[in-house]
């Protein structure tokens, strides 16, 4: 390397914030595909934490649960979750296809400080205290002292073989979305939206889209120039009409018929 040459730099990473039970592999891997030199930096935090994180610059764009502040936000709903209630396996509701919430009238229902279900009321009896996470309260309820409403993707991340769950039919349930600030959409902010939206590479908005736009012609092949005084039928055929006059002066004559011109007998 010369003095005057400057190494390489990497491209910034794509920062994206994502919380428990979520999963973005099937999106990454799409960015990997149409990406390939920008690297993602993945950062999962709790609900609270990353929509703060957004919030403060920290991240590019976030898969977080609803609801986001729209104000400064822009957020695009991807799915709702089925609520689930979890308790041990031994529990008299794992005789129950689905729950209710009149079912839970008589348990100790935890309501964990991270919980994002939006509840008018809450339902059962509360516990004398709540639990910091979602986390410790699955604890809490693998101890057999209560149950636990979530989103069925956290009963399933924080699986245990002695617990199960069942659909809490009437329950808020939680939705999943896509958000990013609204006063710093990027072009690879674009890039992603176009992922997790099914845009093909042709259809994104971002800098695939830009870089696919300039390998474009930027204008159709003029059609050659006919000659004067020639008809498109004579160029392709070469011949002149009926009637018409040659270059030599003689006047075309009409192309006989099959039979070398006689009469019919």
């Amino acid at each position: 390397m010369t003095e005057t040459e400057q190494p390489e730099q990497s491209p910034a990473p794509f920062r994206l914030v994502y919380v428990p039970g979520v999963t973005p592999t099937k999106w990454l891997r799409v960015w990997e595909e149409r990406l390939p030199d920008v690297p993602v930096e993945l950062l999962q935090h709790a609900p609270a934490d990353g929509r703060a994180l957004l919030l403060s610059g920290g991240a590019d764009a976030g898969l977080v649960r609803l609801p986001v502040d729209r104000t400064v936000l822009s957020a695009i709903p991807l799915y709702t979750e089925t609520t689930v209630v979890v308790f041990p396996k031994d529990h008299w509701l794992a005789a129950a296809e689905e729950v209710t919430a009149a079912d839970l009238a008589e348990e100790v229902v935890f309501h964990p400080q991270d919980d994002t279900l939006d509840w008018p009321e809450l339902p059962g009896r509360p516990a004398f205290e709540r639990p910091a996470t979602t986390g410790d309260a699955i604890e809490l309820v693998a101890a057999n002292v209560g149950v636990l409403a979530v989103p069925q993707s956290l009963a399933r991340l924080h699986h245990r073989r002695d617990l199960t769950y069942r659909t809490l039919v009437d329950a808020p349930q939680s939705q999943v979305a896509l958000a990013w600030p609204e006063d710093a959409t990027t072009d690879l902010v674009e890039e992603f939206i176009g992922i997790v939206r099914g845009r093909t590479a042709n259809s994104s908005r971002g800098r695939t889209a830009a870089a696919e736009e300039q390998r474009r012609p930027s204008a159709k092949k003029p059609a050659r120039p006919q000659p004067k005084g020639q008809s498109q039928s004579q160029q392709r055929t070469g011949r002149p009409k009926p009637g018409q006059r040659t270059a030599g002066g003689r006047t075309a004559q009409p192309k006989r018929g099959g039979n070398g011109g006689g009469r019919k007998k």
